[in-house]
């Protein structure tokens, strides 16, 4: 078979186009509500090629077995980028607003820090001696009995430069940073544990319950492996939009050093052929070719991605010093409040503290991305998001705000936080027994607990979702699940499964061992340290994604929507151990996370499949990683909790509030603590929010109705779980984190895309990653220099610093007065 180096070129297969790229790097060529476009009973697979499209165009069908991918440099880099990613964003968890660190970001990092370490470390083999062995011979004899000299002695050579970096370094790199590009699950339960209930559980039992939340899903993703990494039919379309970064960083050397062959082996946009433009020009002059509106057919050269990427980060690692420092009140541009900082309707509707945010924009790139990455996400789940958001919180919520439901006129319009009946937050000390578990007549003699409106709206979705992603999957994709689970067993290998043959596939024991291990550390946590969570809610909680990784694991692959379990994760321990908050803190952070981490893991497997490289790497590196990047989180955590003052208060002054803390202790006292009888059931002034269930599983049912009998409509591009799933992140988001996310996706996702669709493919996801790493960079800077230095009071006190605070919007003021004595209420 023909082998091609790809660590200085890049492979691909001649029918790739440049609009198929455009399609696999958004997702929208998966639409929706559209199944993929094959057949299993007829599906032909191609003995040279992948025989979906979105694959062919993003991945190489030729592969290198011997190019070296388990090497002392990528293991540096890879660790490197594990701990610092792992570091800042747990950090980031406990800020508001709360950057991340994307993985775009940090695969685009890792070139050039793998390409330094091939440039200056030593080109030379080292070789260890080892012992020979005593049953061995030092010599023996020809066939006439001369004597022949003994062989060499034994010994163990590796190399710290191997040659040119290459691609399976690099993805293996992007696999150990992506393994800590979020914080765990776990760290939200032990925070308000510690923070909310009064319980300190400290670094060990920290540690080994997070180790068990983040490696169960380990194993799992391992098991499941032969349904949802080896078929060519489970295509993943996340990771396209790597493999296609990966790839043309990798050819992107070959074609600024060699001439431009005749027949090319990677896939070039017309408008960036290097051949096509004349000789390289000043810096000053070469910014022209920046502009996204230009004519391909005027433009000179273009500037090289990470030269564009460096001159973006270091404009944004500028520009966050006005909205970060400087004048803050561009994060929070509510100019309609501070022209009226009295009026409470004005201040509810355009505030974003605790208002609708219907100010619009923000200045803030971390205000802008607090859901995600415009420039990630595809133009039309974009206009479903922000559709949705549109309809549910900008049209429902203040309907029923202003008319009082449910007594919401109490309470400020939106916040993270559940009050009592006499508008206050609420107490939840005063409905604990000493030991921590829900008091009945404490609870009666206090207060039912209230939410804002636009967390009651949230929960609404919330069971509107459950059911309906079930129904969704049913009608859209049942008959390719079906279809997929039989053909399983048969479908013929791609020509990515007949190249990884070349390498030894990982024993299924070592993931059922996986499995077996990191549950038992769950149990140790839980009975050690005398927690208040018994051992067979752990059963329970591990079986529900085991039930759920096959079909979300389909869905998530095929169409890129999975199934949650959130709802489910809360309802059953809140039902079965009712009262019991710690029990249903980490019932729900095992059985979410597990799920999340099993469906993260298989993605990642479906990478390492794509490169080539050997599975065995994969796992390893997994693993590897996954327990470092634990370590790191624990201890960022332990050390914040240690050394910053007023952590998770609303008045700390390096804005280190845990907004997704709060959104936790929220759902752990209406499910955990109140439980949700009490909170939802009959009496309840919630009880309509059941309803809300029903109408889940019949809202799929008339859009699809409707484009099989009009299969040219408009309505076959809805997809209602991406509607009800997108507007999740309400709270702690607030409406200028949507409006402003949607701005800027119209600019980046249509706009630009469709006048210059060669500037968008080869500047977009660079564009991301730059705003990212800019952001992120000066964000840190401005933390330890000025933030946090004395104590934070190193400030500018000026109008523009100040103006946002002095209004009812961040005074959290209320429609209306809490009558005397409080809300009237009967338990």
């Amino acid at each position: 078979m023909q082998r091609l180096d790809l660590g200085t070129t890049s492979a691909y297969s001649s029918k790739g186009t440049a609009s198929s790229i455009s399609e696999s790097a958004t997702g929208s060529s998966i639409a929706p509500s559209i199944k993929l476009s094959f057949s299993f009973s007829a599906l032909s697979v191609s003995s040279e090629d992948s025989p979906f499209p979105e694959v062919r165009a993003s991945v190489s069908n030729i592969d290198d077995p011997e190019m070296p991918a388990m090497t002392f440099r990528m293991w540096v880099v890879g660790l490197s980028l594990c701990m610092i990613s792992a570091a800042l964003n747990v950090f980031f968890n406990f800020r508001n607003p709360a950057p991340s660190v994307a993985p775009n970001a940090l695969l685009l990092l890792g070139y050039p820090l793998g390409k330094f370490l091939s440039f200056t470390l030593p080109i030379r083999t080292y070789r260890i001696p080892l012992p020979r062995l005593p049953w061995r011979r030092s010599s023996t004899v020809d066939h006439n009995g001369n004597l022949l000299p003994p062989p060499p002695s034994p010994s163990f050579s590796f190399s710290l430069n191997p040659g040119p970096w290459n691609i399976k370094e690099h993805a293996l790199v992007f696999i150990m940073a992506n393994v800590a590009i979020s914080s765990p699950y776990a760290i939200n339960a032990i925070v308000v544990s510690e923070v909310y209930y009064n319980q300190v559980w400290g670094y060990w039992f920290s540690l080994v319950l997070v180790l068990a939340t983040q490696l169960t899903g380990f194993g799992l993703a391992g098991v499941c492996r032969r349904f949802l990494v080896w078929p060519a039919s489970m295509v993943w379309p996340q990771n396209l939009v790597a493999c296609t970064l990966l790839n043309t960083l990798h050819a992107e050397e070959e074609v600024s050093t060699t001439p431009a062959p005749t027949k090319p082996s990677i896939i070039t946009f017309p408008s960036l052929d290097p051949s096509s433009h004349p000789s390289p020009m000043t810096f000053f002059s070469r910014l022209s070719s920046l502009n996204p509106f230009s004519s391909p057919a005027t433009r000179r050269k273009p500037i090289t991605r990470y030269r564009f990427f460096l001159i973006m980060t270091f404009i944004n690692f500028l520009f966050f010093f006005l909205p970060g420092f400087i004048f803050t009140a561009l994060s929070v541009f509510s100019f309609v409040c501070w022209a009226a900082p009295d009026n409470v309707v004005i201040n509810q509707l355009f505030g974003v503290s605790s208002g609708m945010g219907m100010s619009v924009l923000t200045a803030d790139w971390t205000e802008i991305s607090w859901i995600g990455s415009p420039l990630m996400v595809p133009w039309w789940a974009q206009v479903h998001i922000f559709g949705g958001f549109v309809a549910f919180f900008w049209v429902l919520t203040p309907i029923l705000y202003y008319t009082n439901s449910w007594d919401l006129a109490y309470f400020p319009i939106s916040d993270n936080q559940p009050y009592d009946r006499f508008g206050k937050v609420y107490n939840i000390t005063r409905v604990l027994t000493t030991r921590d578990t829900f008091n009945q007549t404490a609870y009666e003699e206090y207060s039912a607990l209230y939410l804002p409106a636009t967390y009651a709206v949230c929960y609404l979705v919330a069971f509107a979702l459950s059911t309906c992603v079930i129904t969704h999957t049913l009608l859209y994709h049942g008959k390719s699940l079906l279809a997929g689970v039989k053909r399983i067993r048969v479908e013929t290998d791609d020509i990515h499964a007949k190249l990884m043959r070349a390498y030894p596939e990982v024993p299924d024991w070592w993931y059922f061992l996986s499995i077996v291990v990191f549950f038992s550390l769950a149990i140790i946590a839980v009975e050690v340290w005398h927690s208040t969570v018994p051992v067979w809610s752990l059963l329970l909680a591990v079986l529900l994604p085991m039930i759920y990784i096959l079909p979300s694991g389909f869905i998530y692959a095929m169409t890129g929507q999975g199934i949650t379990l959130n709802i489910v994760a809360q309802i059953i321990p809140g039902t079965l151990l009712p009262g019991n908050p710690m029990a249903n803190m980490v019932f729900k952070a095992y059985s979410v996370q597990t799920l999340a981490e099993a469906t993260s893991f298989v993605q990642d497997l479906k990478l390492g499949h794509y490169i080539k490289i050997p599975p065995r790497a994969t796992f390893l590196v997994q693993l590897v990683s996954t327990i470092l990047a634990s370590f790191i989180q624990v201890g960022v955590k332990q050390w914040i909790f240690t050394n910053v003052p007023d952590i998770c208060k609303p008045e700390q002054t390096s804005q280190l509030t845990c907004p997704h803390n709060q959104v936790f202790f929220t759902a752990s006292a209406v499910w955990g603590l109140i439980g949700p009888t009490r909170q939802f059931g009959t009496g309840s002034i919630y009880h309509p929010h059941l309803y809300a269930i029903a109408v889940g599983v019949v809202l799929p049912i008339p859009f699809w109705l409707w484009q099989r009998r009009y299969p040219q409509s408009w309505i076959r591009y809805v997809s209602t779980p991406v509607i009800l799933n997108g507007i999740s992140a309400i709270p702690p988001a607030t409406g200028i984190n949507y409006s402003s996310w949607f701005a800027v996706g119209f600019i980046f996702q249509y706009l630009i895309r469709k006048r210059n669709f060669a500037w968008w493919a080869k500047f977009n996801y660079v564009t991301s990653a730059a705003f990212d790493c800019g952001t992120v960079i000066s964000l840190i800077f401005i933390f330890f220099t000025l933030q946090f230095p004395k104590h934070g009071s190193i400030t500018l006190n000026w109008w523009g610093n100040n103006v946002y605070i002095n209004t009812a919007d961040f005074q959290r003021t209320a429609l209306r007065e809490i009558p005397a004595g409080g809300i009237p209420w009967q338990s």
